[in-house]
C-alpha cells in the first residue's frame, strides 16, 4: 500500500487538529488521562525490563526496546498527548484553528496527561509492583527520579528540544503509514532512539519522578533506598516541577513546533481554509 507524501501528511494532520481543538473539554481530558497512562505504562515495563542491569549502555538499550509500546498505544487508539500535539501549531499557523484553541487543548492535555502518569505512579508505589527485585526496581524507580531532577536547568531544556523533535518525527512517520505494521514501524524507532540518547519527555518523567518520590515515601523502600546512596534530598515534588518538568516542557514545545513549522513551511499547502 502506497505511503502518504510529506505533504499529505502535513495538510492531513493540520486538517484533523481542527476536531482535536474543537473537541469537548471532558473528552480530551480523558483521551489525555489515558495518554498519560499508556506513557507510563511504558516507563513501567521498560524500568522493570531494565532495572537489574549494572551496564548503562543495556541499561538504556533494554529501556529503548520496550519504551514504544507507550506511544505506540497513544497512537493508535487516538488519545490526546501533549507532546505531539505541538504538532498543532500547523492547523495555527495555517488558519484552521485560532491561536486560542491551540493553548486551549495544550493545556487541558498537558493536565490530564499529568493526572494519569501521576495517579499510575502512585499506584505503582504503593501496591507492589516496585517489589519486584525484592524492591531492587523501587530503588532503581528513585534513582532515576533523583537523576532526572538534578539536571542542570539548561540541560533539562536542551533534552526536551531534541526528545520532541523525535517524539514528533515519530508522530508524523506513522502518519506516513495506511496499515497498523507500518505505524508500529514507524514508531519504534525514533521512540528508541530518543530513550537510547537520554533524552527528557515531560509527559514520561511525570511518571518517572512521582514514581520514584512516591517510592520514598512507601516505608517498605524508604530504609533500601537511604542504603543506595541515593541524593534523596531531589526526591521532591518543588524539585520535579521546577528543576524537571517546566525546563523540560518548554524544551518539548521547541522541539515539537520546530518539526510542525519546518514540515508547514517546506511541505504544507498554504491556504487560510477549513477545507
Amino acid at each position: 500500500m502506497a505511503l502518504f507524501t510529506p505533504t499529505e501528511i502535513t495538510d492531513n494532520y493540520a486538517k484533523a487538529s481542527i476536531a482535536k481543538a474543537e473537541s469537548p473539554a471532558w473528552r480530551l481530558f480523558l483521551l489525555a488521562v489515558a495518554a498519560g497512562v499508556f506513557i507510563g505504562l511504558g516507563a513501567v515495563t521498560s524500568s522493570t525490563a531494565a532495572h537489574a542491569l549494572e551496564n548503562a549502555g543495556m541499561v538504556r538499550l533494554v529501556s529503548g526496546l520496550i519504551f514504544p509500546i507507550g506511544l505506540m498505544m497513544v497512537i493508535l487508539l487516538g488519545t490526546e498527548l501533549f507532546t505531539g500535539n505541538a504538532l498543532m501549531v500547523t492547523a495555527a499557523v495555517s488558519g484552521r484553528i485560532s491561536w486560542k484553541l491551540l493553548l486551549r487543548n495544550w493545556g487541558i492535555v498537558f493536565l490530564g496527561n499529568l493526572a494519569g502518569a501521576v495517579v499510575l505512579a502512585a499506584l505503582m508505589a504503593f501496591f507492589g509492583q516496585l517489589n519486584i527485585g525484592g524492591g531492587d526496581l523501587a530503588v532503581y524507580t528513585a534513582k532515576v527520579a533523583a537523576a532526572k531532577n538534578g539536571l542542570p536547568w539548561m540541560n533539562a531544556f536542551v533534552l526536551g528540544i531534541f526528545c520532541n523533535l523525535m517524539v514528533c518525527v515519530a508522530v508524523y512517520l506513522a502518519n506516513t503509514a495506511q496499515d497498523t505494521a507500518g505505524k508500529l514501524l514507524a514508531i519504534f524507532f525514533p521512540i528508541m532512539g530518543f530513550v537510547l540518547a537520554g533524552f527528557e519527555h515531560c509527559v514520561a518523567d511525570m511518571y518517572y519522578v512521582p514514581a520514584g518520590i512516591f517510592a520514598y515515601m512507601n516505608p517498605a523502600y524508604t530504609g533500601m533506598i537511604d542504603a543506595a546512596g541515593i541524593n534523596v534530598a531531589l526526591l521532591n515534588f518543588g524539585d520535579f516541577i521546577f528543576a524537571n518538568l517546566i525546563p523540560v516542557t518548554l524544551g518539548n514545545i521547541v522541539g515539537g513546533v520546530a518539526v510542525g513549522l519546518v514540515m508547514y513551511a517546506c511541505h504544507g499547502t498554504k491556504r487560510d481554509s477549513r477545507k
